[in-house]
């Protein structure tokens, strides 16, 4: 029998809904509650490393449609909290399909919710900011104390958590590139072995001298969770890769990284991105892109030093969504150019990132 549930917020509002999944622990799960708008892909969000700790809420309202498909995770298990959803489909359809979404959630031992108003839990993270959250099993009402400990809770730094913890070789014999682990999609492989790519993927933990000895022909520094501003001990690793001018490319994470081993300053979105519908404007062609995103920082631009150049800003907001390094041949996207399921508007950026590699431009990113 499923058991009512229910989703606290921060500043006291509460929804019922019921379990599936893992059943909650005893207490309670804490974490940040955020939304992501994406209408496909929820196996990539389930396995996306840079969900770790978070009470994921899907706006779209049915999931679990077409099954669970290992092929297509972005890790080999789910990092995040908790699933939430208005309704999940108990019989799938899809010829690819090997499991269903409450089997997949029990197996890794993550509770899920349904059966809330998701569009009004949305409406209330949209307007009163990212709030950190608690499902459980207890029923209202809820105390000041409780709320308290909710206000107060902080997670533990992601990265390390989430980043693999040995190197690993993956593709050809083409160009040879180290893939800086903070929480890397599979996709970011996937995207340079089909270039022809060798790749060598390392721990977060990997210092610049170690990544050197690798010698790469470039570094792309991958997408992960949490506060940016929790790992100065990469960024004092990355400033070392700028000043060997090695080729850079940075996706989320790794793009705020960047820009902190440059001296700019990041800070916390009210809401965040997460989705992949988010309209970016690439400031040199006047282009627009449709992206997928899923951060809850951002780069502040007029923090950017003179060897740095805003290149991308979102549509939306006008945050920093890419930067242009002049110090290096190095460059850097807040969105997901390796997004799958889609959309794949940016997919040529690693088109960009080799030329880097390949030498084809000699100084800073130049790539239309």
């Amino acid at each position: 029998m499923e058991k009512t549930c229910y989703l606290v917020l921060e500043n006291g509002a509460w929804f019922a809904g019921k379990s599936f999944g893992a059943q909650p622990a005893s207490g309670g799960v804490a974490g940040e509650a955020v939304f992501t708008t994406a209408m496909t892909g929820y196996l990539e969000t389930l396995t996306d490393p840079s969900y770790c700790g978070q009470l994921v809420v899907q706006t779209f309202p049915l999931i679990g449609n077409y099954g669970v498909i290992p092929a297509d995770f972005e890790s080999v298990r789910p990092r995040l909290a908790a699933y939430i959803v208005r309704e999940w489909c108990r019989v799938p359809s899809n010829f690819r399909s090997e499991g269903d979404l409450d089997a997949f959630l029990k197996e890794n031992g993550i509770p899920g919710l349904y059966g809330i108003d998701t569009r009004a839990l949305t409406r209330t993270l949209r307007d009163h900011g990212t709030m950190n959250a608690l499902l459980t099993e207890e029923a209202p009402p809820y105390g000041e104390e409780l709320l308290e400990r909710l206000r107060g809770f902080r997670q533990e730094p992601s990265v390390p958590l989430v980043t693999r913890q040995k190197a690993e070789a993956y593709g050809g014999s083409g160009p040879h590139v180290v893939l800086w682990d903070f929480g890397a999609k599979q996709n970011l492989i996937r995207e340079l072995t089909k270039r022809g790519c060798r790749v060598t993927a390392v721990p977060s933990f990997t210092t610049a001298e170690e990544l050197l000895a690798l010698r790469p022909d470039g570094v792309l520094l991958s997408n992960g969770p949490g506060d940016p501003a929790d790992n100065m001990d990469i960024v004092r690793e990355a400033e070392k890769l700028f000043a060997a001018k090695i080729p850079m490319m940075g996706v989320c994470l790794g793009h705020q990284l960047m820009a902190l081993a440059n001296g700019a300053v990041t800070e916390k979105l009210p809401f965040g991105h997460r989705g992949a519908n988010q309209p970016v404007k690439d400031l040199r062609t006047g282009r627009v892109a449709v992206t997928s995103q899923n951060h809850g920082y951002t780069v502040r631009p007029d923090s950017l030093p003179e060897t740095a150049s805003l290149r991308f800003v979102n549509c939306n907001d006008g945050t920093c969504e890419g930067i242009d390094y002049r110090n290096a041949p190095a460059f850097s996207v807040q969105f997901h150019p390796e997004a799958c399921g889609g959309p794949h508007d940016t997919a040529y950026l690693f088109d960009c990132f080799l030329k880097l590699v390949n030498h084809a431009e000699s100084e800073g990113f130049s790539c239309r």
